[in-house]
């Protein structure tokens, strides 16, 4: 079964309380987005493989250590996942960064895929998946399995805020892929809103609403 971090640090808890709130206007949610997503990118890099290396510093040679391969990739879910690329770039700046476009059925609630650009050596890369939002888990396991089918192996997942329905889809669906949550919610209301949340993170990202 796939490992499930919640977050507990405090500047996470903070920031995450400043972007539920109404008032929050889209400058301060959209900056902030990007300084949880650097916070969470430090808890969910925890565990990547390091290798040794001799290097000479200004005094003599010694042995230090460095990532493994040094081979990531960044894959937001659009479009709201685009508003933690760059916090998590200021940590990891040489990954290469890939888009998934899926949009929500309002019908069915199932996802559509309409976009799908992804580095030519993916599948040889440590992958994080992003998007703010885990609600009912359809987007984000779409999109997880379209990684796979292309190859991907190594898929990490990091959302803000997750609600449980989407936690147990993404566990029944990728028991191989270790979820990163910021906060982890009540439940879904009728709409497929997560409760309490914080509202349609694209449009509050992109101020669109």
């Amino acid at each position: 079964m796939s490992k499930v971090v919640i977050m507990d640090h405090p500047l996470i808890q903070h920031k995450i309380g400043y972007i539920r709130r109404t008032e929050t206007g889209t400058k301060d949610f959209r900056q902030t987005i990007g300084e949880i997503a650097t916070l969470i990118c430090y808890e969910a890099t925890r565990n990547l493989p390091l290798t040794e290396v001799e290097i000479t510093t200004p005094i003599c040679k010694t042995t230090v250590k460095e990532l493994q391969g040094k081979k990531m990739a960044i894959v937001p879910i659009l479009r709201a996942g685009l508003g933690m690329v760059d916090g998590m770039l200021n940590l990891i700046p040489a990954a290469k960064v890939g888009h998934i476009g899926l949009y929500r059925d309002p019908e069915t609630l199932e996802p559509v895929e309409y976009y799908c650009k992804l580095p030519a050596d993916c599948a040889e890369r440590e992958v994080f998946v992003v998007d703010p939002m885990l609600a009912t888990g359809g987007s984000s396991a779409a999109a997880i399995r379209m990684l796979k089918e292309k190859g991907c192996k190594k898929i990490h997942f990091m959302c803000i805020i997750a609600a449980p329905e989407g936690i147990a889809r993404m566990q029944k669906e990728h028991p191989d892929v270790d979820l990163y949550v910021g906060a982890l919610d009540e439940k879904l209301n009728d709409h497929g809103y997560i409760v309490p949340g914080l509202g349609d993170a694209g449009d509050r990202i992109f101020g669109t609403k």
